[in-house]
């Protein structure tokens, strides 16, 4: 894409009503703009960071055997009342009435719906386990909107349902799920570290939450510091053998992590002090086990083996899409602007012209754009080269290709890579190659 015909309106001045990094360098780089309180129009560069993480999303899902579907936002009242949510949920979800008067609302969450499906469609043991995903826009009503992307009324989220015969194979699947979302945030290019969650009112011990640790976090977390080194996927996992997701999932949780509520300062000392780390995280993920509590309360069975009725057991798993792009943010940046991760990036490079109309400059900019134009953001204003450089670190391509007339007589150019500084003397082919080489974690 060339800017110079490029729909990315950036800001030099931080606007006022945004109150941390990802907020304000969201809007400053053009990535959204609000267009309602808590509700965003997301420009050409912002949607395709949420497409990237979208997709990988998508890939490690369907890596584990999920399968996608595509549910309604609108929903039917009916069933929430089948559930018995309805008139529990609350004022975030947004109810409405069609020109019939009747009852519908916009879609917090999925689990009435999915249950539904899944209760008119199957009829024995033997087609379970399933497990259905959505990459779907929701709506929740915040009290309180605030802090851009992070904490919106309408947001873009992976929702998540597995459906097991018995609690031994939804614990199976559970442990797919976190081996999913480990992999997931492995190739996002940011460590979200699984902690101990609260199940509510439906008890047990099958809920984590997903952290990447930021100080703008809004949860307080304790965790052992082994965490920051720990590569969780060292070791191959067959996701059809449970005891490779056993020993997977023990290996996780054998070391400390919680957020504030669920803090246990007896296990807590149990920690090396040297090893002990407090901070602020914010929540990107959760799963979350629930056993019948839908199957049952909305009537939906299988035949057992024996022929006897049977609810299946149920998990949810949630991913925050377009929450993540904020939270990368947090995780990564300085004073200049963001520092995308590989794999999430807009775009994987940006050409920067420093004498636009120079013929030596012009041909080797038109030569590197035409190697990958998909990719690469090519910097054809005739602004002064500070500007360029600027607005560069500000939208955080992770590599700049920097072409100016000295270099460019010589056949070289000079390489920038955004998130450590380092510069690289080199030539054309020499800095496509570095450039498109395969990305940490792809």
């Amino acid at each position: 894409m060339r800017l110079s015909r490029s729909f990315l309106p950036t800001l030099k001045e931080t606007p006022s009503d945004a109150q941390i990094a990802s907020h304000r360098l969201m809007l400053r780089a053009g990535l959204v703009r609000q267009t309602a309180s808590g509700i965003y129009t997301w420009l050409p560069a912002g949607l395709k960071v949420l497409r990237n993480i979208a997709n990988i999303v998508r890939e490690e899902q369907d890596r584990v055997g999920a399968q996608e579907v595509l549910m309604a936002t609108i929903q039917s009242a009916d069933l929430w009342k089948r559930s018995g949510r309805y008139d529990a949920y609350g004022p975030e979800m947004l109810r409405i009435k069609d020109r019939h008067e009747r009852e519908l609302l916009f879609g917090p969450t999925n689990e009435e719906v999915i249950t539904d499906v899944v209760g008119q469609e199957l009829k024995s043991y033997k087609e379970l386990p399933q497990t259905l995903y959505q990459i779907q826009w929701k709506f929740r009503d915040e009290i309180r909107p605030r802090f851009g992307v992070m904490r919106g009324r309408e947001f873009y989220m992976k929702d998540g349902y597995s459906f097991d015969i018995d609690y031994k194979s939804a614990v199976d699947s559970y442990r797919k799920m976190m081996l999913s979302y480990l992999r997931t945030f492995q190739r996002l290019g940011v460590r979200a570290v699984p902690m101990v969650a609260d199940t509510g009112p439906i008890g047990g011990d099958l809920s984590h939450e997903f952290l990447i640790l930021a100080p703008t976090g809004e949860s307080g977390v304790f965790y052992d510091g082994a965490l920051d080194t720990l590569d969780w996927l060292a070791d191959p996992v067959d996701v059809d053998k449970s005891e490779d997701l056993e020993k997977f999932f023990n290996n996780v949780s054998s070391y400390y992590a919680a957020t504030d509520e669920k803090h246990d300062e007896k296990a807590w000392e149990s920690v090396p002090a040297e090893r002990r780390r407090e901070g602020r995280g914010i929540e990107v993920a959760h799963i979350f086990y629930f056993g019948t509590k839908y199957t049952k309360s909305m009537d939906v069975t299988v035949a057992g083996p024996d022929g006897t009725p049977v609810h299946p057991e149920m998990g949810s798993y949630g991913i925050g899409v377009s929450r993540l792009v904020g939270a990368i943010i947090e995780a990564s940046h300085d004073d200049a602007g963001i520092i995308w991760p590989d794999n999430v990036a807009p775009f994987r490079a940006v050409i920067l012209n420093l004498k636009t109309g120079d013929e030596t400059c012009d041909a080797m900019c038109e030569t590197l754009y035409n190697a990958a134009p998909e990719q690469f953001l090519y910097d054809d204003r005739s602004d002064r080269a500070g500007a360029k450089f600027a607005d560069a670190d500000l939208m955080g391509h992770p590599w700049q290709i920097i072409v100016g007339p000295r270099g460019a007589k010589e056949g070289k150019v000079e390489l920038k890579r955004r998130a450590t500084g380092e510069r690289f003397e080199l030539t054309a082919d020499e800095a496509l190659a570095k450039i498109m080489a395969k990305a940490p974690g792809a």
